[in-house]
């Protein structure tokens, strides 16, 4: 598929079905591209397809079909939006870093392939709020799903969620007074289960 270059070629981009509930236009959308005219669209529109279908498919269903309906917060940036957004101190990473993240359509030095998505599990937003206990759902996704790569933030501890080929499975946040990283390689935390962490989690919320 080439990079759209009209409104019916980008309606038939963002009606390409990524999963069961998630297509293409869902992951399009930046504050950043409406606010200074540039369009967010990937030059290989089927290399981002193939990492979004898995990211979908192996990280998004999965959660949302345990804990509710998923708010899509930040996804595919091209490298326009993403560089752009790194120069200008808009929480954006520099692109080679954020090759198999944000940047769908490039893969990293290594040759790999990824995809990253910023959400928010809705269901969780209650329990959070209440507690300040992000790291419950951080478990949860690290017991159960084969990620990459999270980062929490404090607001309604939105994460981004990166599948990738050739997965670290490292867990960092932005949250206070926990700030840092939770587990990672090398860390002693990262293998076994984790259902002590999550239980009240669980039993408040299903």
């Amino acid at each position: 598929m080439r990079k759209p270059q009209s409104v019916k070629a980008l309606e038939t981009f963002g009606r390409v079905r990524l999963s069961e509930n998630f297509f293409m236009r869902d992951f399009l959308y930046s504050e950043i591209a409406v606010l200074n005219g540039f369009h967010n669209l990937p030059d290989d529109p089927d290399l981002a397809i193939a990492a979004g279908k898995v990211l979908c498919e192996t990280l998004l269903e999965p959660l949302q079909a345990r804990f509710g309906r998923l708010s899509i917060r930040s996804a595919y940036r091209s490298p326009e939006v993403n560089r752009f957004g790194n120069e200008n101190g808009l929480n954006c990473s520099t692109n080679e870093k954020n090759y198999t993240g944000h940047i769908w359509d490039r893969r990293d030095a290594a040759g790999r392939m990824g995809a990253t998505a910023c959400v928010v599990v809705n269901r969780f937003i209650p329990y959070y709020e209440r507690t300040g206990d992000w790291e419950a759902m951080a478990w949860w996704v690290h017991d159960h799903l084969p990620y990459s790569d999270m980062e929490f933030f404090p607001k309604f501890a939105a994460f981004n969620l990166q599948w990738r080929e050739g997965p670290i499975r490292g867990i960092y946040s932005f949250i206070p007074p926990r700030r840092g990283r939770l587990t990672g390689p090398g860390k002693d935390n990262r293998a076994g289960r984790h259902e002590a962490s999550y239980a009240a989690m669980l039993a408040e919320i299903g």
